[in-house]
């Protein structure tokens, strides 16, 4: 029933026809109404269900926006089925199975119209309907925004999906709407949503955020293009296509996404013109399935939050990136499965944690005139099939600048490595290749590295300025023709012994720069070279020192002395006891864990058991991949990291979590254990954790206890012990205890929580940092302070207990 009237101005094509009339209803006025009359409709709530068709005005009273409300029990509140204008109402629905505003046929304008709603959708579009709404708001939180089905279409300008328990705005059946300046956010579904062959969608200036799910969802042969567009802030995907989705992004930004950016599969195509990709948990460019492709022209792919490569190319599908940058990522660019393949065409590749360009599985990447900045590993083909060329690319900066292994057969023509720290190239485990009028200058080490008699070809190549030599082949097998080097003396080419090249560096036998190199092993630092070893004694003295420990000392002297005995039988001719040098560290956060491994390390290189003894230290996030078989590539880079010393697994029970499911952290374990079978000399291995956490992990693998000869238990600190460490740091900083502070210290150390987050050592140290801070805010105030002002600590300066 109306709490209004409605007044209706009844226009003909004479101003003698003008006239006007007032009803107590919506539906009898507009069953009244004739073509181009208008109907004013005062304020107050109607329960009806309306239908116009005819092409009328309907209209709330001037000055009061929102002041009529149409709002039925049931049933769609209004429905267009002419070219009729309507503005300033408030529709509310209440049928989950309906939609609130229904438009089915002409062109109608909805102008400044606000349903709130919790209908099946907020506004749906069908048929040959094809609207104008402009300034609409939509607040659906029980299903759709707006719907556009069947072949509708019509132009969106300046609306907003302010809410939808359902996608924002869906689009499918063939239908063709054009959204300008639009808002979509806070939906439970995709933000915007087109499926359906003959099914299209285009957006210009449109923003998309707070999204339950994907950003931009285009499937099932539907196309888009969005112009100028922002998708930010979704829970899942930024920009998802699949099973011949079409879709051109042009000058938009994708940003703050916790998976992947933009994803493609089942041949899609994407084209990306001038756009920017950011802050992605995952990739970037995710591009997946034979048939599916995508073509970036001047396009940013930069600051990952994640830890995987930001453009990722599988199972048979095509990228094309030209002018673009990729650029503070973990890895630039991964290329896998035979038929995948990548063209980089002026593009620039910079500080890349980790790998730039990684080809693998059979895959083909082809660079032209590329420049890689800034990485651990500038290229590596890494395996059988895998190849494809690089020309004209510049690689500056990085650790290796490239890496061939496991047969893989790339062409490199007119690249330049400068100031690689380790090899410019670097070929070993079956790799061959062919390196034409390539270049190397700076290397700290060498400038060609070849071992394991890789039938490699070099021709016309140079190098200038490598620490360790230009050339190095340790086996024969590369083919080497007018390869020139800035050092004196001639090059070993095994193929051709008679072979004179004054201007090239004599090669000698090596084992290699990063050893054998197996599948799909990620690159890394080599390992450190052995330098100056401390006399065992000497480190047992500093492990003495230590405060408290006194059972993990014990351990360790009782371990270096088996170890001693056993190489001075070895020296006597006499059988020696095989000991296992592989331990379990547990206990407690704070409590030394890290320390003694390091001087552990430092013990075995002293008596001879390891070369280097160096401590690599690395947790779960740096040995488990994103993707199958990454995971065994991380872990493989971290063991070949410590080779010659230890590797330290902190928190080595988050390898194996109680839910695991389809977690990667067994491969990393599965991998460990094969890798300290293989290289059982090479490596020791310490897996640290909290006590309980750390019994759990060792029953994980049947294979995992039987590798470590021992569990070393790492006591909570005493209260005297953490005050000997206060005193420690005080006298290391040049700082007293005065008057009473360490009775206080050891009160406080007693009457700390000893929960979770208690740090043991680190607590103490912190204690100590904060007794010096409140030291100066007390100081800072004596204008002239003494000596003793300046350096004794007291009670006051204590922290207070939480």
């Amino acid at each position: 029933m109306a709490q209004g009237t409605v007044q209706v101005t009844h226009t003909g094509t004479s101003r003698w026809r003008r006239r006007t009339g007032e009803y107590a209803s919506l539906a009898a006025a507009l069953e009244a109404a004739s073509d181009g009359d208008v109907l004013t409709v005062n304020a107050g709530t109607y329960r009806e269900n309306l239908v116009i068709q005819r092409a009328v005005t309907l209209r709330g009273p001037e000055g009061s926006p929102g002041s009529v409300r149409i709002a039925p029990s049931e049933g769609v509140p209004l429905t267009v089925r002419a070219s009729a204008l309507v503005q300033d109402l408030h529709i509310e629905g209440q049928d989950s199975s309906a939609p609130a505003l229904l438009v089915e046929d002409g062109a109608p304008e909805l102008t400044d119209i606000r349903v709130v709603t919790r209908s099946a959708t907020g506004i749906e579009v069908r048929g040959g309907a094809r609207p104008t709404v402009r300034r609409c708001t939509v607040d659906n939180p029980g299903g759709i925004g707006i719907a556009v089905l069947d072949g509708g279409g019509g132009v969106y300008e300046e609306c907003e999906i302010v809410a939808a328990g359902q996608s924002g705005v869906a689009v499918r059946g063939g239908a063709h709407p054009r959204l300008e300046r639009c808002r979509v956010h806070h939906t439970s579904g995709a933000g915007l949503s087109v499926t359906g062959e003959h099914t299209g969608l285009e957006a210009i200036g449109c923003e998309v955020y707070e999204v339950k799910g994907a950003g931009v969802q285009i499937a099932g042969r539907a196309t888009a293009h969005l112009t100028d567009c922002d998708v930010h802030r979704t829970t899942s995907d930024g920009v998802t296509l699949d099973t011949d989705a079409v879709l051109t992004l042009a000058d938009c930004r994708i940003h703050d996404i916790p998976e992947n950016a933009i994803d493609l599969r089942s041949r899609s195509v994407l084209t990306l013109t001038r756009s920017t990709v950011r802050q992605f948990g995952r990739n970037g460019l995710s591009v997946w399935d034979p048939g599916t492709r995508v073509d970036a022209n001047q396009c940013e792919i930069h600051d990952s939050t994640g830890d995987y490569p930001a453009v990722w190319v599988s199972d048979g599908a095509t990228a094309v990136l030209e002018s673009c940058r990729v650029h503070d990522v973990p890895d630039a660019l991964f290329v896998l499965d035979r038929g995948s393949r990548a063209d980089v065409v002026d593009s620039d590749l910079s500080q890349v944690r980790n790998t730039a360009v990684s080809v693998s599985d059979g895959a083909t990447a082809q660079l032209d005139d590329c420049r890689i900045r800034e990485a651990a590993t500038g290229a590596w083909f890494r395996d059988h099939g895998s190849g494809g060329t690089l020309a004209n690319c510049t690689v500056d900066s990085v650790q290796t600048g490239v890496i061939v292994t496991k047969g893989a057969d790339p062409t490199l023509e007119r690249c330049t490595v400068d100031s690689p720290a380790e090899a410019g190239f670097y070929v070993s485990a079956g790799g061959r290749g062919t390196f034409h009028g390539c270049r190397v200058s700076g290397s700290g080490g060498y400038g060609f590295h070849v071992i394991d008699g890789c039938r490699t070809t070099l021709r016309k190549c140079r190098t200038e300025r490598c620490a360790r030599g230009g050339f190095e082949f340790s086996e024969e097998g590369p083919l080497v023709e007018d390869c020139t080097s800035d050092e004196s003396g001639g090059l070993r080419t095994p193929t051709s012994a008679a072979q004179e090249t004054p201007a090239v560096q004599t090669a000698t036998q090596t084992v290699g720069l990063l050893g054998s190199v197996p599948a799909q092993q990620a690159p890394g630092p080599a390992a450190p070279e052995p330098a100056a070893t401390r006399a065992s004694k000497e480190v047992l003295g500093e492990l003495d020192a230590l405060v408290g420990l006194d059972s993990v000392k014990r351990e360790v002297r009782a371990l270096t002395d088996m170890i001693e005995v056993g190489r001075r039988r070895q020296q006597a001719g006499l059988k020696a006891a095989s000991v296992r040098r592989h331990l379990v560290f547990t206990g407690s956060p704070g409590t030394g864990k890290t320390t003694v491994a390091r001087l552990y390390g430092e013990i075995l290189a002293s008596l001879g058991v390891l070369r280097s003894g160096h401590l690599v230290e690395v947790s779960r996030v740096d040995l488990v991949g994103e993707h199958i078989g990454s995971t065994a590539i991380r872990t493989q880079e971290a063991f070949d990291r410590a080779r010659g010393g230890v590797l330290f697994i902190d928190e080595a029970y988050a390898l194996s979590p109680e839910d695991s499911g389809r977690d990667f952290g067994r491969e990393a374990i599965d991998t460990l254990v094969k890798l300290m079978e293989d290289h059982r000399e090479a490596v020791v291995v310490i897996v640290a954790g909290y006590t309980e956490e750390m019994r759990r992990f060792l029953s994980v693998n049947p294979g995992v206890a039987s590798r470590f000869s021992r569990t070393i238990t790492f006591s909570d600190y005493l209260p005297e012990e953490l005050l000997r460490i206060v005193e420690q740091q005080a006298d290391e900083h040049e700082y007293r205890l005065g008057t009473g502070a360490s009775e206080a210290l050891l009160k406080y150390f007693t009457a700390l929580p000893k929960g979770p987050a208690f740090g043991n050592g680190r607590t103490a140290r912190q204690t100590f940092e904060a007794m010096v801070e409140r030291h100066a805010g007390r100081v800072a105030q004596v204008g002239e302070p003494s000596t003793d002002d300046l350096t004794l600590l007291y009670p006051e300066d204590l922290p207070e207990l939480v």
